[in-house]
């Protein structure tokens, strides 16, 4: 480990970040220039401490889930995620078209729709971060391991997950998702991670089988999405995709007419994510 490179390079990170750019208040007696330490530790889901002492120069070597989520907390670019991964000792991660890394700039996007539900997916449909408001409407996505992570592939494995979809949307909802799949192994190849979900989907479920053998390849979907919450009931929505440059991350946002039963289901399902913020459960995860 390069000690005081990285104390040096996570001290300026921080600085050059301010309140504003992660969706916290900057209150009134504010004298730090950038985040505070402990903010960051927020962030990132770790003790104030242990950040400190890394940042202080003390700390033991940091593990490639730590890095990754100081990475997504001081919302580095792809090259400076990978100037702290040396730094710290260890080799850069590869750059896989799973692009596991969060886009600073979508990341941007997300801080300030905290009161709405809106998550952010790469290619293979695994959700890499959730604003709180998206959490109190369809639970933590970002805590799943392998192949589990993928949105597509809990569909079809575990049907029974299904339950916040309201029944006219189940059936557009599963060829949406074959599409969106088959769309992005053909790109990567029959080697690549999207290849190996489809083979594995093949082995496991019929109904994937089925919808897949189809061979959609787009699928017409309206914007208007129904769905049955356990908490508020009965909610319909507007979906918005808006795609990061490259193409290789989408940002996805459910928002409601103004003024509508649904407006107000939102805004209660917004007060309840901030209930889950104030209480550390925010939406920033050890992923890289």
């Amino acid at each position: 480990m390069e000690y005081a490179d990285l104390s040096d390079f996570l001290r300026k990170r921080r600085e050059a970040l301010q309140p504003e750019d992660v969706g916290m208040p900057r209150g009134r007696r504010r004298r730090t220039p950038g985040l505070r330490r402990e903010e960051v530790a927020a962030l990132a889901s770790m003790s104030a401490d242990y950040y400190s002492r890394l940042e202080g120069g003390r700390g033991p070597q940091p593990s490639v889930d730590m890095l990754g989520a100081i990475a997504r907390a001081l919302r580095l670019t792809l090259e400076e995620r990978d100037h702290l991964f040396l730094l710290a000792g260890h080799g850069t991660p590869p750059r896989t078209t799973r692009a596991c890394h969060v886009d600073p700039g979508m990341l941007r996007i997300l801080d300030r729709l905290h009161d709405t539900p809106a998550m952010l997916l790469n290619r293979c449909g695994e959700v890499l971060a959730q604003t709180p408001a998206h959490v109190a409407f369809a639970g933590e996505q970002t805590n799943f391991q392998g192949m589990e992570r993928s949105e597509v592939y809990r569909w079809f494995a575990h049907p029974e997950t299904r339950t916040l979809y309201a029944e006219p949307e189940l059936t557009t909802h599963s060829k949406l998702l074959v599409s969106m799949l088959r769309t992005t192994a053909t790109i990567d190849g029959p080697k690549s991670y999207s290849a190996s979900l489809v083979k594995a989907l093949q082995k496991l479920s019929p109904e994937f089988v089925e919808v897949w053998d189809a061979h959609e390849v787009v699928v017409a979907h309206s914007r208007t999405k129904r769905f049955k919450h356990p908490v508020v009931g009965d909610l319909e929505l507007y979906c918005e995709l808006i795609d990061n440059r490259d193409g290789q991350q989408t940002l996805i946002v459910f928002t409601a007419e103004p003024g509508s039963e649904s407006a107000e289901k939102l805004q209660l399902l917004g007060v309840l994510g901030s209930q889950a913020m104030n209480s550390g459960q925010g939406f920033d995860r050890e992923l890289i």
